[in-house]
C-alpha cells in the first residue's frame, strides 16, 4: 500500500474519521474511456465514500435533484454532465460544493461564474489533450498542402481521372519543408505543435499578445506585432486562439486575402473566431487551401457550401482526444483528486482569469 493511502486509511477510520464525500457524474460509456479498471480502483480508494448519479440525466431538474440529494464536496464530471449548469445551491455551507474535477475542456456550460466567485475550484483536462490535439493540426496542415481531400474525392469517383489528376491541380500541391507557418495564439497545443513542426521548418512565428517573450524565445519562435502581419507573412497560418466573446469573428475577410497565394487557412480553436461566410467566399475563389476541424454552427449544415469546395478539407470536431488517448485525461482527473485530498496545487485549474478568457 502506498504512503498516501496509508494516510487516507488513517483519515478515514476510526472515531475521528474524515470521510469526503463525492460524485461520479458520468455515462457508461465515458467511464470507459477516460477511467479505465485501475484508474477507478485508485479513484474508489481515495474516496471511500464514492457515489454515482446515473448518466445521462433526462432533464435539468433531474440532474439538479440528483446533485442536491448527494450533497457531495468533490464532483467529477466529464462531457455530458456539462449539458446543464450547476445549482448554485449546491455550493451552500455547510457542506457546500467544494471542487470539480472536471475531464473535459470548457467547463462554461457546467459552472457559473459566481460559483468560482465563491470560492469553488475547478479543474478540466488541461495540457493532457494538446499533443493529441497538435498532432491532428500538423494532419490538417499536411492535408490541405497536399490538397488531400481533392485527390480523395477524385480516386473515389470512378469517372475521374483520379490517378493523375489534371496537371493545373497538380501544381497545387506543396511541401510542409521550408514554410512559414504562423499561429494565432500559443497556448498547450501550439506550444505541443511547434516541435512536431521542427522537422520540417524552422520559420514558425505568431502572434500571441498576453504570451511572455522568453516562452516564444525558449521555443524558437518569432512574435507578430499583430494579425494583419502574421497573415501576410505567412505561408501557413493555424489559428489556436482562445475564444472569448469579444473575439467573435476576429478572423476577417480582409485578413483572409492578406493570405499569399497558395497560403493555407487552418482552423482547430473555435468556429466564432472566423467569419464563416467570409471563408467561404474566399476560398470559392481557389487561391488559397482551408483545413477546418470547428465551425460556426456545429453538426455542421448538410447544405454548407464548405463541403462542396474541393479545397477544403473538413473534420467533424474530431481533433480532441482519440478513443485511445483519453485515458490521459482520466489519469489527470485522478491525479487532481489525489491533490485536493493531500492538500496540494492542482494541475490545470480554471481560475477566474482563465475562466474569463475562454469559451
Amino acid at each position: 500500500m502506498s504512503a498516501f493511502l496509508e494516510t487516507l486509511e488513517k483519515r478515514t477510520t476510526g472515531p475521528t474519521a474524515e470521510i469526503y464525500s463525492a460524485c461520479l457524474a458520468l455515462t457508461d460509456e465515458e467511464r470507459r474511456w477516460f477511467l479505465p479498471v485501475e484508474a477507478l480502483n485508485e479513484l474508489k480508494a481515495m474516496l471511500p465514500d464514492l457515489q454515482e448519479c446515473a448518466m445521462p440525466a433526462a432533464s435539468q431538474e433531474d440532474w439538479n435533484a440528483a446533485l442536491l440529494a448527494r450533497r457531495p464536496e468533490i464532483l467529477i464530471t466529464s462531457w455530458n454532465a456539462a449539458k446543464w449548469p450547476l445549482p448554485m445551491e449546491l455550493v451552500q455551507p455547510p457542506h457546500g460544493l467544494q471542487y470539480v474535477c472536471h475531464i473535459g475542456g470548457s467547463v462554461r456550460s457546467l459552472v457559473p461564474r459566481a460559483m468560482l466567485a465563491a470560492g469553488l475550484r475547478v479543474t478540466n483536462w488541461g495540457y493532457a489533450t494538446c499533443p493529441v490535439v497538435a498532432e491532428c493540426v500538423l494532419l490538417l496542415i499536411l492535408s490541405a498542402l497536399r490538397r488531400a481531400t481533392f485527390y480523395n474525392l477524385e480516386m473515389h469517383r470512378p469517372e475521374a481521372d483520379g490517378w493523375q489528376g489534371s496537371r493545373c491541380d497538380q501544381e497545387l500541391c506543396r511541401s510542409l519543408h521550408g514554410r512559414q507557418v504562423g499561429l494565432h495564439g500559443f497556448g498547450g497545443v501550439a506550444q505541443a505543435l511547434v516541435p512536431m513542426l521542427r522537422p520540417f521548418t524552422k520559420h514558425i512565428q505568431s502572434y500571441a499578445p498576453g504570451v511572455p517573450g522568453a516562452l516564444l524565445a525558449r521555443l524558437g519562435v518569432s512574435r507578430c506585432s499583430s494579425l494583419d502581419e502574421l497573415f501576410t507573412t505567412s505561408e501557413v497560418v493555424v489559428e489556436l486562439s482562445g475564444a472569448p466573446p469579444a473575439s467573435r469573428h476576429v478572423i476577417t475577410e480582409e485578413l483572409l486575402r492578406k493570405l499569399p497565394p497558395d497560403a493555407v487557412f487552418i482552423n482547430s480553436a473555435r468556429g466564432m473566431l472566423v467569419d464563416e461566410s467570409a471563408l467561404i467566399r474566399v476560398a470559392s475563389e481557389g487561391r488559397i487551401q482551408v483545413a477546418l476541424d470547428v465551425y460556426e454552427r456545429e453538426p455542421l449544415p448538410l447544405d454548407s457550401p464548405l463541403r462542396h469546395l474541393s479545397n477544403v478539407t473538413l473534420l467533424p470536431h474530431v481533433a480532441g482526444p482519440t478513443y485511445d488517448r483519453r485515458r490521459d485525461c482520466g489519469a489527470l482527473a485522478v491525479t487532481n483528486v489525489r491533490r485536493y485530498l493531500q492538500g496540494e496545487p492542482l494541475d490545470s485549474e480554471i481560475t477566474l482569469e482563465v475562466y474569463d478568457r475562454s469559451t
